[in-house]
C-alpha cells in the first residue's frame, strides 16, 4: 500500500492547522464500499518515549478472522496537541500500511475522522492520504454536543458540531459507554455506523480496532524489550 499524497510532518501547530483545513476538502462523505478486507489501526507510545509504535490488523469481512499483521516503529514528529494527534501518529502508521501485503477495502481507526475542529481527525488524513474508505472511532469525543443514545446496542444519537452533523455517538454494548463514529473517507455516516456495529461482538470495541490495541501493546512491550536487552 502506498499512498497517494506525501507532505512533510514535522510542522509548526500553526502550518499543521493550515494543512488540514487543506486537506479536509479532499475528504468524500459519501459511500458504500465493498469489504473484503477491514484494517484496524492502533498507535502506542511508552511514557518519556519519543518512539511510536503502530500496528496494522487486516481481518476479513463479514467473517472477522486475523489475515495479516504488520508493524512500525518511528520517531514521533511532534508532542501531543489536541486536534493534531494525526501529525503525531500517522507517520509511524503509514510505515505500518506501507509494509502490508493485503490491501485492505476500509481502513477503521481508533480515533476521529472529521469529528474534528478543521474536519481531518486521524482516520480522514489517513483516508485521503491514500485514498481509501475510512471511518473513525473514537473511546471520547472531541468536539460537538449529543443526546445520550438508548442503553441497548445498536442505539445512537447524532453528534452536532454547531448545525452540522458530524458523526453518531453509538452504542456499541449493552450497558457500556458508548463510541464516537465519524466519516474518514469515502463513506457515508449511516454506512459508518452500522458497519462498526456489524464488527462489534462481545465487546465495546469493533473487532478490528479491539485487536489492533492488543496487538500494538504487545508489539511495543515485545519491541521495548529488546531495546533494552539489546
Amino acid at each position: 500500500m502506498k499512498p497517494v499524497i506525501s507532505h512533510p510532518w514535522s510542522l509548526t501547530a500553526g502550518e499543521a492547522m493550515e494543512l488540514q483545513r487543506r486537506l479536509s476538502s479532499l475528504v468524500v462523505r459519501d459511500g458504500r464500499p465493498e469489504v473484503r478486507y477491514v484494517a484496524g489501526i492502533d498507535v502506542s507510545t511508552s511514557r518519556g518515549d519519543d518512539t511510536g509504535y503502530a500496528a496494522v490488523v487486516v481481518m476479513s469481512y463479514p467473517g472477522l478472522s486475523v489475515v495479516e499483521e504488520a508493524f512500525a516503529t518511528a520517531p514521533l514528529p511532534m508532542p501531543y496537541i489536541p486536534g493534531l494527534l494525526s501529525f503525531r501518529e500517522s507517520p509511524v502508521i503509514v510505515k505500518a500500511l506501507e509494509a502490508l501485503k493485503v490491501e485492505p477495502d476500509l481502513l477503521m481507526v481508533d480515533g476521529q475522522g472529521i469529528a474534528h475542529p478543521r474536519r481531518l481527525g486521524i482516520a480522514a488524513h489517513l483516508g485521503v492520504l491514500f485514498d481509501k474508505p475510512a471511518v473513525g472511532v473514537a473511546k471520547t469525543r472531541l468536539v460537538g454536543i449529543y443526546k445520550e443514545p438508548g442503553p441497548q446496542k445498536g442505539d445512537h444519537s447524532l453528534l452536532y458540531d454547531g448545525d452540522e452533523v458530524v458523526g453518531a455517538v453509538v452504542r456499541t454494548k449493552k450497558g457500556v459507554k458508548p463510541v464516537f463514529v465519524s466519516v474518514g473517507h469515502r463513506v457515508s455516516l449511516e454506512f459508518a455506523v452500522s458497519f462498526v456495529l456489524s464488527c462489534c461482538t462481545n465487546y465495546k470495541l469493533p473487532e478490528p480496532t479491539r485487536m489492533a490495541h492488543i496487538t500494538v501493546n504487545r508489539f511495543r512491550r515485545e519491541h521495548g524489550l529488546q531495546k533494552v536487552s539489546g
